[in-house]
């Protein structure tokens, strides 16, 4: 009850943010973000479009992929519109095709910039069932294994730009609290809806992707830190907001929801706080593998802190991003 009362009030935590401030408030002490690169997924709407906005504002070099070019541009002209100096890039990804991720990194590299910063934002919450052209199931190829792919493919560029620099790079993995929501047997449901669109659950689908996303998160710290790499690795959970997230569930059900939950809502500035906050605030150098909610660290679930299922998800995404991989064969058997 303190907590929720807390987070109405938006009382401020450790940090010195709470759940009412918003991007622009907690870059204003971040440094001058000229110098930065930065790759953000999913920036033509909602929260993600708040974070281009801000870090865009703040100096940095964005690069937008997105499926829709056309969206993308409109994002960008908006940008420019409020900031005439920033400069964005618009390319193609489409996240749910790891063929698209590939040539997504391979044009990427081929324009010779550097690269600080990583925010794994975009999310997918797919009602109806569907399977990718690689053979798994969308939402958690979309929100997670996408995201796995491409960060592991731009990872050698960030070592070798914080290197070259001296300044630390950080990837930002957006995630939710509601990875808490799932249990059970994360691959062996994996399986199942991918093989069996009866035993789809769209809400539970989602979980499982957002659970992935944290678990992500955990496994990869450890690897950077064995590497000795200068590059951080932190998860967040935006807050309960409206966006396009929910554009396949309209309607009078969806309506009545988010009006009965009105008083929890976070405006989509509020929302970017906790992105914003993790991607470029000096408090948190070397700060990894941890999970943030508010703008202020927070305990994950307890599936989400288990660091032997957190090696599982990545040894089962290895798998399925190999380039000799046939997600119909079902090369997950192995790891049940």
């Amino acid at each position: 009850m303190l907590e929720t009362v807390k987070y109405l009030l938006g009382s401020a935590g450790p940090s010195g943010f709470g759940s009412k401030s918003t991007a622009e408030i907690v870059t204003e002490q971040s440094p001058d973000l000229r110098s930065v690169t930065a790759i953000i997924t999913g920036a033509t709407s909602g929260i993600g479009a708040e974070t281009a906005r801000v870090l865009a504002k703040r100096g940095a070099k964005l690069i937008l992929p997105a499926r829709s070019l056309k969206v993308a541009e409109e994002t960008k002209a908006r940008i420019l519109s409020e900031s005439p100096d920033a400069e964005v890039i618009v390319m193609a990804l489409d996240l749910s095709s790891l063929s698209s991720v590939r040539k997504f990194v391979t044009e990427f590299e081929s324009l010779n910039f550097p690269l600080n910063l990583l925010i794994n934002n975009a999310g997918k919450f797919a009602h109806q069932h569907a399977i990718s052209e690689d053979g798994i199931e969308m939402t958690f190829a979309t929100n997670h294994l996408g995201h796995f792919l491409l960060t592991k493919l731009l990872l050698k560029k960030m070592i070798e730009t914080a290197n070259e620099t001296g300044v630390q790079g950080r990837i930002v993995n957006v995630s939710s609290s509601i990875h808490g929501w799932f249990s059970g047997d994360s691959i062996q449901y994996l399986r199942l809806i991918t093989k069996d669109k009866s035993e789809y659950d769209a809400t539970r689908a989602y979980a499982l992707s957002k659970l992935a996303n944290v678990l992500h998160t955990k496994e990869l710290a450890q690897i950077l830190k064995k590497m000795g790499a200068n590059v951080t690795v932190n998860c967040v959970h935006p807050g309960i907001v409206r966006t396009r997230l929910t554009r396949e569930r309209e309607g009078l059900v969806t309506d009545l929801v988010f009006f009965l939950t009105s008083k929890l809502l976070k405006t989509i500035p509020q929302a970017a706080a906790t992105t914003c906050y993790v991607a470029t605030h000096p408090r948190l150098a070397n700060v990894s593998g941890k999970y943030f909610a508010d703008c202020n660290e927070v305990s994950s679930s307890k599936l989400g802190s288990n660091l032997t299922e957190a090696a599982r998800i990545w040894s089962a995404s290895e798998i399925m991003v190999a380039k000799n991989s046939n997600a119909h064969l079902d090369p997950l058997e192995t790891l049940l």
